[in-house]
């Protein structure tokens, strides 16, 4: 959910804003001045260290919470270096001195002489003035007029709260830093004389019956209020009980960081018996601030104990209605399902969905009866749609889109649409009847003769249109994503069924996949005109001054020393920029896709490359889910190009980050590393068992979960091949390959038929595998599956050659057209089977001598048996460690025979008598 503006008139003057400000005098003091200590700038360094901080400082001037006198010296520490002491000395101590109202007063009429204007006078030589329009100026000059439009009230609320923060800085100072406010004791009274202040007795009875008068008016004030101790003891509570809970679980990473976001976020806690909190637009901003932190951080969000907060929120502020919607999330990502629906009833029964959806404009449907129906709608299919309930999902977007188009909001129709197209790509349809019915006319004008995939193809277009024309820029960056994973998987025909036809070539386009990949990235500098916008520059610098916090931040800045200074630099350009969230998370996505695609087409180099991009660059922006998935693919490709062993470690290293909970990306990635490593090592009673455990995670709603169920039948079949149950893995495939064909899983059925001629192969019915392997092939072909394609020569080679002899020269042909692909992008196993194949067909062909040739072969073989051995395949390994002795036969080199044949029968032992508990990577199951 998109931050809500806050508008102008809420800006009021606050001892954070105070101390702000003299800290701007600091940095430009008026020449009328003189500051009470030498000024302490030795270099223009020292001075633009101490812009930067207040630059954002005054950008985060609208945060939530504003920070604490005692956690703004903290930050100054970090900036500070050598001026460290003077800074917070002089900063107390100015504080110290604004003890009546005359004296503010004077401060902000001082504070006039920073500015620049047509009547500045005579400059002094070396005097810094801040220009009127500056970031630094246009804060300045809204405090001051925020002062001048205060009653006499409100300026002496003003004072009792100055007074009040800083005896709360007073009483958190721990007695051995005492000294450091000051080097005389003079300070240190002046500073105790708030203890004895009572300024609450200063302000009349006036304050009291303005505020409730302004709290009735407008429903909100501009000064803090106080939160009853109830709430401070519920948070309290739970804060300690999240902070136990997450010590329980400190090895997951992401739940860790939310518990140190949920500590920074209730940071605001007066040990007095209260909560500062603010004004009810700072209100809305944290519930969205949390929503962001819900959606990124999914399951590890303490469900229980944010549901309290939100709970006696919504006690404490009914007309929050926010709220609810909060509930809802964090009820959707820990799958409760009816707590869901509950409260997203609630949310629109309460709002009519007028509160935070910052694409929506606003219309005349407000004055009807159905207010914010079509919205209402919209998250009601989505919320259908993250629980695998398609049917009912279609059904409500397909209303969603009646409503909006009889409310003529065309923004929300662009995003039912946009739903629309990622839920049937992301789910299997095999009907070929109406998606939507007689409710979008634009579909249904071209005929009920479409299929899905043409179908989804014209909704993409007309989704990716609508939202161009609306200037809605991350949603068409979203719609060339969903563009981008069409044109990967589907084969794009003619719509018309008549008529004379173009010939054409029936197969994918990479082209137009990298072009809408690199159309999507033009987001990073569009999403600026996009037609709502949203705040950055508040959030940027907020983030920016909490980074100062972590252990980093001493470096921030420092120049102790010329090496220091480099890592402050790369220190300080890792900082968070300005750019939303929404769109880092696009751009992110722009990266993983690349990496899919990649994938796809066969290119493992940059398939990593994109997946180091994404976790490097946009992992703290992105989804513990999609994070998840790009550490996926890096540890893929390590059990992939350097064995089980590596994958392993990096597994356990990435599951302290995640939690490996039902459905996700590791426990996936998990089962599968196992179930390959099983039977590589010949463990097949393990191996099915990992086999049971996927197909228990899929889905039995039809239709959700495919490439779960896929992968499980998959690997069920793999499993039943090794066992030598010819029969019963062809009928697995069989049956998986009928499967996909009718959800149209295209890119999967090139694996299954594969896998078939694999069946075949190892059956001794090479004839009948044939068929199988060219399919394949065609396929391949087809969606320019290109690695997998050097596979499928390689198996049909292996066929030839299972054929006899005379097919040897024919196998050698396409195994050598094969070996570049494979040996540049091709892992430990695919390559290590195109070494063997390629020695088999030289000692099958009549024509070649071993004699006078010895080399050609053993070379293949040993680099087989070298990266055999980093994989553990024993039954490959014991296939080339074969071929090696019989031709150390034929050679008469007895000793190297005799060698080789020793290997052979250890890895014969090994597949006839597995023993997995021995093996320490199987523990982690």
């Amino acid at each position: 959910m998109a931050a809500m503006l806050k508008p102008p008139g809420n800006f009021s003057v606050t001892p954070h804003k105070v101390s702000v400000c003299i800290l701007l005098q600091i940095y430009a003091p008026p020449a009328q001045i003189t500051l009470p200590f030498p000024f302490p700038f030795s270099s223009v360094v020292q001075h633009n260290r101490l812009g930067m901080f207040l630059l954002a400082l005054t950008k985060s001037c609208d945060d939530i919470f504003e920070p604490k006198l005692d956690e703004l010296i903290t930050q100054l520490r970090e900036i500070g270096g050598e001026l460290d002491h003077w800074l917070s000395d002089h900063l107390t101590c100015r504080l110290s001195s604004l003890s009546s109202p005359d004296d503010l007063f004077n401060f902000f009429s001082d504070l006039r002489g920073i500015l620049a204007g047509p009547d500045s006078g005579v400059v002094v030589d070396d005097q810094i003035i801040l220009d009127s329009n500056s970031n630094l100026g246009v804060f300045l000059r809204r405090c001051i007029l925020a002062f001048n439009l205060l009653s006499f009230e409100g300026v002496c609320h003003l004072l009792t709260n100055i007074g009040t923060y800083c005896k709360e800085a007073l009483s958190s100072c721990p007695a051995y830093e005492l000294p450091h406010l000051d080097d005389s004791s003079n300070e240190v009274e002046a500073l105790l004389v708030y203890e004895n202040m009572d300024l609450e007795n200063f302000v009349f009875d006036k304050v009291t019956e303005e505020t409730e008068a302004r709290k009735m008016a407008s429903e909100r004030v501009s000064f803090h209020i106080h939160a009853p101790k109830a709430l401070f003891g519920l948070i309290e509570d739970i804060e300690v009980s999240a902070e136990l809970k997450f010590k329980h679980r400190e090895k997951t990473g992401e739940a860790s960081s939310f518990a140190h976001h949920m500590k920074d976020t209730l940071r605001g806690i007066d040990p007095n018996g209260g909560i500062f909190l603010r004004t009810n637009w700072q209100i809305q901003g944290y519930l969205c601030e949390q929503a962001d932190a819900i959606e990124k951080h999914s399951s590890s969000v303490p469900l229980n104990a944010f549901e309290s907060i939100l709970r006696q929120l919504q006690k404490l502020a009914p007309e929050l209605h926010r709220v609810h919607f909060l509930r809802y999330l964090n009820n959707l990502y820990h799958n409760d399902y009816p707590a869901s629906l509950e409260n997203l009833h609630c949310y629109f029964d309460y709002s009519a969905g007028a509160e935070g959806f910052d694409f929506v404009q606003p219309t005349s449907s407000a004055s009807n009866g159905f207010g914010r129906y079509e919205i209402a709608l919209l998250c009601l299919g989505m919320m259908h749609f993250h629980f695998g309930h398609p049917k009912q999902a279609l059904e409500v977007l397909t209303e969603a889109v009646r409503v909006s188009q009889q409310q003529s909001n065309d923004t929300c129709l662009a995003y039912t649409l946009a739903a629309i197209c990622n839920l049937l790509s992301a789910i299997g349809i095999s009907s070929t009847t109406e998606i939507l019915g007689s409710s979008y006319g634009p579909v249904t004008s071209i005929g009920t003769s479409l299929s899905i995939q043409q179908q989804l193809f014209v909704l993409l277009r007309r989704s990716l249109k609508r939202a161009d024309g609306l200037k809605l820029k991350r949603l068409v960056a979203s719609n060339r994503l969903a563009m981008a994973k069409f044109d990967l998987t589907h084969v794009q025909r003619p719509l018309l069924s008549f008529g004379p036809k173009a010939s054409m070539k029936l197969k994918t386009c990479p082209v137009n996949v990298c072009k809408e990949l690199r159309l999507s990235s033009h987001l990073i500098s569009e999403f600026s005109t996009e037609s709502s916008i949203m705040i950055t520059d508040g959030v940027f610098s907020t983030a920016w001054l909490k980074n100062l916090q972590k252990p980093m931040g001493s470096l921030v800045l420092s120049l102790e020393n010329a090496s220091g200074a480099n890592s402050n630099a790369f220190h300080f350009c890792a900082q968070p920029n300005s750019i939303p969230g929404s769109v880092l998370q696009l751009l992110g996505s722009s990266y993983l896709l690349r990496a899919t695609a990649w994938e796809i087409y066969g290119s493992a180099p940059l398939a990593r490359i994109n997946a180091l991009v994404y976790t490097t660059c946009f992992g703290n922006a992105s989804s513990s889910a999609d994070v998840a998935l790009a550490y996926t693919k890096l540890i893929q490709h390590l059990a992939v190009f350097k064995g089980h062993r590596e994958a392993f470690a990096a597994l356990k290293l990435v599951e302290e980050k995640f939690c490996s909970i039902s459905k996700s990306q590791i426990l996936l990635l998990k089962l599968q590393l196992l179930h390959e490593r099983a039977l590589h090592l010949g463990h097949l009673k393990l191996a099915q068992q990992v086999c049971d455990e996927l197909g228990v995670l899929a889905s039995s709603v039809t239709g959700v979960d495919m490439e779960l169920k896929t992968e499980a039948s998959l690997r069920h079949a793999r499993t039943l091949l090794a066992a030598n149950q010819f029969g019963q893995a062809a009928a697995v495939a069989h049956s998986l390959f009928c499967m996909c064909y009718k959800f149209n899983l295209q890119v999967e059925n090139a694996t299954v038929l594969l896998l078939l001629a694999e069946i075949h192969k190892k059956s001794g019915n090479a004839v009948l595998g044939l068929p199988y392997a060219l399919a394949s092939l065609s396929f391949c072909q087809s969606f320019n599956l290109d690695l997998l394609k050097a596979s499928a020569t390689l198996t049909l080679a292996e066929l030839w050659l299972s054929l006899g002899s005379n097919h040897a020269e024919r196998a050698s042909i396409l195994v050598q057209g094969a070996l570049p692909m494979i040996l540049g992008h091709g892992g430990l196993e695919l390559r290590s089977r195109a070494y063997i194949a390629e020695a088999k067909c030289y000692l099958s062909n009549p024509s070649f001598s071993v004699f006078e040739n010895s080399e050609v072969v053993l070379d293949p073989l040993r680099q087989a048996t070298e990266e055999l051995e980093i994989l553990e395949y024993h039954e490959l390994a014991a296939e080339a460690f074969y071929l090696m002795a019989m031709v150390f036969d034929k050679l008469g080199q007895l000793e190297e025979r005799e060698e080789a044949a020793a290997s052979f029968m250890k890895h014969i032992k090994a597949l006839e008598n597995p023993q997995n508990e021995q093996d320490p990577l199987f523990n982690i199951h």
